[in-house]
């Protein structure tokens, strides 16, 4: 298989088969919250609940497109990315996932539903600060902090809008629904009865909702992993997307060319004036080589990760000269640079793609463990947040409020944590029912306990294991 040695196919097999074991756990670990509240207010038996959770992950990952997964690999340093050393490639997958399945097996042996994407970001982020102690790291870099800032921001705000938003529908459908209405979806379930069969649809479709958008944010970051294992252990085919003719970038080469010509350099900063050296230097490097000579139109095997490195520095550095003040350009200007670096059409697209074996492969680890090992976090979030039973208004408006949020950062390309946007909205429901004195304090208090520690813990994991599998291989 891709012409390797027998150790690194055996290391290979090993870093794909953890990668989805993590999205199996993630699974059962995160989608547990999506089905309890239609197991809660008896809309579905949790053996049909779980299965159909399951088929909407899977067809959300199908769906839900790269952005996320693109986001979680560019979260690591360029140096770290493109390493020749596969040993320290395999280093690196392994520390990450190790540390993210341990954190995460242990909140849900203990039922608590912490987050599968604090875990890995925490995880990503160890294996960056061990990757700058190390002698071959000569630049100096260790995460991509401007990602991780954008992303912290991501994670940290959406359990506040989840517990706000979820209060303020309680609050609307309060205020807006006629009396009947009212009383039927304020009331809790009675035992093994369905309730009224507009209330059930409506919980199927919120849960359906948040397993659709879950599977389009989390099983993006199990995209992001497979790929960030091909890119370390076989770059030679997947550090750049080898069905497109090189010769495309032609075209965003020149623009891009055109947009650093109309730059003063005089008035840039010192440090961006570097940058616009080595993009001049970078541009020129891929220019000779996708005029020359090209066997069947690909880039040849021994200069891809070094093609993937020119891109990924080039899009960066142009990013952080256009934000200088001295750069001045226009609008329209700016926009040409952005479409000659995008994704689309542009540079990026060589280097941000997924073959759709790895997000199927993806897509039915994430949608088998949904269907297995549910049970823990389920009991958490139904009965142990509140102090009453779930409702049908709180469980509706929870899940309705979930679904927005992953839906919108899926579309805005920002990883969120299913967990916390869902705990956070069905506390925020029972908050809105019977206010503060409404929510299980204890249980309260170790979610949060799992919440605060999940990042440093996670970090620190997989910044030793890092050190210690470099040492190893």
């Amino acid at each position: 298989m891709f012409g390797l040695e027998t150790d690194v196919f055996i290391l290979l097999f090993i870093s794909l088969f953890a990668a989805c074991a993590f999205e199996f756990v993630n699974g059962f670990h995160d989608t547990a919250n999506a089905v309890a509240t239609v197991i809660y207010t008896n809309s579905l038996k949790p053996t049909y609940a779980v299965v159909w959770s399951g088929i909407c992950n899977f067809t959300g990952v199908l769906l839900g497109g790269i952005g996320v997964a693109m986001g979680i690999v560019n979260l690591l340093p360029v140096e770290l990315l493109v390493d020749q050393n596969v040993y320290h490639s395999v280093a690196m997958v392994m520390a990450l996932l190790l540390s993210a399945i341990i954190w995460n097996l242990g909140t849900w042996y203990f039922g608590l539903p912490s987050s599968s994407s604090h875990t890995l970001i925490g995880s990503i982020l160890g294996v960056g600060l061990a990757f700058a102690t190390m002698p071959d790291n000569i630049t100096g870099a260790a995460v991509n902090w401007e990602k991780a800032i954008e992303t912290g921001y991501a994670l940290l705000l959406s359990p506040l809008l989840g517990f706000s938003l979820a209060i303020v529908l309680m609050f609307v459908l309060r205020r807006s629904v006629p009396d009947d209405v009212k009383d039927a979806l304020f009331k809790e379930p009675k035992k093994n009865s369905l309730p009224p069969s507009w209330i059930r649809g409506i919980l199927i479709a919120t849960c359906s909702l948040v397993s659709f958008f879950h599977g389009s944010n989390d099983g993006q970051k199990g995209v992001g992993l497979i790929m960030l294992i091909l890119i370390g252990i076989v770059p030679y085919h997947f550090a750049v997307q080898t069905n497109l003719d090189p010769r495309l970038m032609q075209t965003n080469i020149g623009g891009i060319e055109q947009t650093i010509a109309a730059l003063n350099s005089n008035n840039l900063s010192p440090a961006n004036r570097d940058r616009l050296v080595q993009t001049r230097t970078e541009l020129t490097e891929l220019k000779a080589l996708i005029n020359g000579p090209l066997v069947d139109n690909k880039i040849p095997n021994e200069k891809r990760l070094d093609v993937r490195k020119d891109l990924l520095l080039i899009n960066s550095n142009m990013k952080k000269i256009a934000e200088d003040e001295g750069a001045n350009l226009s609008a329209n200007q700016l926009s040409a640079l952005n479409k000659n670096l995008g994704e689309e059409s542009g540079l990026r697209r060589f280097t941000d793609y997924a073959p759709l074996w790895v997000i199927l492969m993806i897509a039915i680890s994430l949608g088998l463990g949904t269907m297995i090992g549910w049970r823990r976090i389920v009991v958490t979030v139904g009965e142990k947040i509140g102090k009453q039973h779930l409702t049908y208004a709180q469980g509706a408006s929870a899940e309705l409020v979930a679904a927005m949020m992953i839906g919108l950062a899926s579309a805005l390309k920002l990883p969120v944590s299913t967990t916390h946007v869902l705990s956070s909205g069905i506390a925020g429901s029972m908050v809105a029912n019977k206010g503060v004195k409404n929510l299980q304090a204890g249980t309260v208090r170790n979610i949060a306990l799992a919440w605060v520690l999940t990042l440093p813990v996670s970090v620190l994991l997989s910044f030793t294991l890092y050190i210690f599998f470099r040492w190893v291989l």
